[in-house]
């Protein structure tokens, strides 16, 4: 008598998953993988305002024929600073090993999102190269601008693959009425410019990376930053719109989605405000440093807020 498929099928061994034991890490390690996104662009912002740009005078290597710095009198702790700010390359790229090994490998999800296990590192190795090449062309405004923005994106796809880690793998479903989806994905379309105007601002400005850069971007700082702060009105203009649809949602107060949308779409508009509250006051107290350093920090937090309240607005089961 023959075998049943099925009966054969049911003998057949499935196959192990080598990393059960450390699935309950995943979390763990894709909060890790935005905060570290997060922090590389604060330490790139640490390498700028330091003039320690041009710290490490060559790439891969720091000085020719050492990968580490070599002490200089004349040139201080800038080697030092720039190399921390390589070594974290190694850190970010630790943790995109742990998120490719944890994520890539859950059979359990869907391949669309197993596949998005490759993106830290992929972004890690894509940061290195533009590091080097903004080393090698002396800090070229063009290049260090791409670098921060490359950083920015990183961000976002952080936030969202923490995001989908928490989701279900069916179909999105939108949280509320259209009109909520449509506002959603205009304050998305809306902080690319954002964060655009934001780095055309600073490499108009003063913070070059190395006092002996003598070019800025081409173009007039006080027009790059008034087209900016209208930038970030419009912005918040679109998010009080979104926050009022969110209210007026039928049944929000019964509904934990919806709640849980309001909940986001108020975190973004407190980041908001704040980023905006640093901008005004480093604006008119001539960019310390050290409120530049926290608008840089307010940047990374702006691009995470916005992600996760956009990704707020849809469900999946």
């Amino acid at each position: 008598m023959s075998t049943s498929a099925p009966a054969e099928a049911s003998r057949t061994p499935a196959r192990r998953d080598r990393f059960a034991r450390f699935r309950g890490w995943t979390r763990g390690v894709l909060i890790a993988n935005v905060i570290a996104q997060i922090g590389i662009i604060v330490t790139g912002g640490a390498v700028r305002l330091t003039g320690s740009g041009l710290g490490c005078s060559t790439w891969p290597q720091c000085e020719p024929g050492s990968f580490t710095p070599v002490f200089h009198a004349e040139v201080g702790i800038h080697p030092y600073i720039e190399f921390g700010n390589r070594l974290l390359t190694f850190v970010l790229a630790a943790i995109a090993v742990l998120v490719l090994l944890l994520v890539l490998t859950d059979r359990r999800r869907s391949r669309a999102y197993r596949w998005l296990g490759v993106v830290p590192l992929a972004g890690v190795l894509a940061q290195a190269v533009i590091g080097g090449v903004v080393v090698l062309l002396d800090l070229h405004p063009a290049w260090v601008s791409l670098h921060f923005v490359v950083s920015a994106a990183l961000v976002w796809l952080a936030a969202y693959l923490l995001h989908r880690h928490r989701e279900g793998d069916g179909a999105p479903t939108p949280v509320g009425p259209r009109t909520v989806t449509l506002t959603g994905r205009a304050l998305a379309l809306l902080v690319v410019p954002v964060v655009l105007l934001g780095v055309a601002v600073t490499a108009a400005g003063p913070h070059s990376g190395d006092a002996e850069v003598g070019y800025r971007l081409a173009v007039d700082p006080l027009r790059m930053t008034r087209a900016h702060s209208a930038s970030v009105w419009l912005f918040v203009g679109v998010l009080t719109v979104l926050l009022v649809l969110l209210h007026r949602t039928p049944d929000a107060a019964e509904d934990p989605l919806v709640r849980r949308a309001r909940a986001g779409a108020w975190l973004l508009l407190a980041v908001t405000l704040a980023q905006g509250a640093v901008g005004y006051v480093q604006y008119f107290t001539g960019l310390p440093e050290i409120l530049v350093a926290l608008h840089m920090l307010g940047a990374g937090l702006l691009v995470w807020a916005t992600a996760n309240a956009v990704l707020r607005l849809r469900t999946r089961a």
